[in-house]
């Protein structure tokens, strides 16, 4: 691995650089993504930013969002920007499996690879990677790039700010998880100086959704809710018919499961989809409760300790059903 300041270097000196980030992405993938970009076109770079699969309408206002390439509507000009790369940088994952079809793509690619990440266990397809498992974001750790290796703050104007701003606030639960760090709050202080106008985004991102995706909430926690009390546990399970009958799109269903763990006393909450080709589970957890151990072990995936995400080829009903039966193995942890 290369020491992540030579990039201060390389990056003096205009290249073709592609941003890339985890399929369906969320407010911190596209937020450092296009923090990443407005601070790189400032230095006279060719960017583009290639997300593997669209991603929520309630994104779509964040700065320089029209220039985003999708490689499932765009996958010719996709692959194209990916083979002239000079630099590919990977943001807010750290496995080329995250990125779907484009990940051989990019791991074929003679481009230099900069990871950018916070999650566990990366992946070795890069040549530089600036990766802290302790940090709340990417998005923070963008910022870190940008003031302390790169040593640019000054280029942090209000695109920047707002797209940074953006990532921090959404993968902290809105400064709310434990990893929202007194470091984090000046970070962000910072960006409000620097144009981000915080009221604005929160309003942008969390009071801007469809009257079907309120019905669908309403739905879910009246007649999908189930709350295990013998082992502090909660679920939420939708059916791809719920789906289609609620006009649910890309986004509609993010920020469902943390519903279920503000019931009292819950310390585990899981979110069961089915999906067109799989059944998509999200978990989040309170304290020291594993939720990456679940997902890891059972379910094909992985993630933070309190927030993770797993899938699973079976049908609805057995994964549910397997979700219930793991619980009485973990009952001591869930009840402390």
């Amino acid at each position: 691995m290369l020491e992540i300041t030579a990039l201060k270097e390389i990056l003096a000196d205009p290249k073709h650089i592609v941003i890339t980030t985890h399929h369906k992405p969320d407010g911190d993938a596209m937020g450092s993504s296009l923090g990443m970009y407005n601070y790189l076109i400032q230095k006279g770079h060719h960017v583009k930013v290639v997300s593997p699969t669209d991603y929520p309408v309630f994104l779509h206002w964040l700065p320089s969002n029209s220039d985003v390439v999708i490689f499932t509507e765009q996958n010719q000009e996709s692959a194209r920007l990916v083979e002239s790369a000079d630099l590919i940088f990977c943001l807010d994952f750290n496995t080329l499996s995250r990125i779907n079809e484009l990940g051989e793509l990019v791991r074929a690619s003679s481009a230099i690879k900069v990871m950018i990440d916070h999650h566990l266990e990366p992946e070795d397809f890069d040549n530089y990677r600036h990766w802290n498992i302790n940090a709340c974001a990417t998005a923070q750790l963008v910022y870190d790039f940008i003031v302390n290796i790169m040593q640019e703050e000054q280029l942090i104007n209000k695109d920047v700010a707002s797209c940074l701003y953006t990532g921090i606030m959404t993968d902290s639960g809105s400064f709310r998880f434990p990893n929202t760090t007194p470091e984090v709050h000046h970070i962000v202080a910072n960006l409000i100086n620097k144009g981000a106008e915080n009221w604005k985004i929160h309003q942008l991102v969390y009071d801007n959704f469809s009257e079907d995706r309120l019905r669908f909430l309403g739905h879910c926690l009246l007649n999908n809710l189930q709350v295990f009390r013998e082992y502090n546990a909660a679920m939420i399970s939708v059916t791809q018919a719920e789906l289609q009958q609620y006009n649910i799109e890309t986004g509609d269903t993010e920020g469902l499961v943390n519903y279920a763990l503000t019931i009292n006393g819950v310390r585990l909450a899981a979110l069961i989809i089915e999906r067109a080709d799989k059944v998509k589970l999200s978990l989040r957890s309170t304290g020291e409760f594993p939720a990456n151990e679940i997902c890891k072990k059972y379910f094909q995936g992985g993630g933070h300790r309190n927030a993770a995400g797993g899938q699973s080829d079976q049908p609805i009903a057995e994964v549910i059903e397997k979700f219930k039966s793991i619980l009485p193995e973990y009952k001591s942890l869930l009840l402390v």
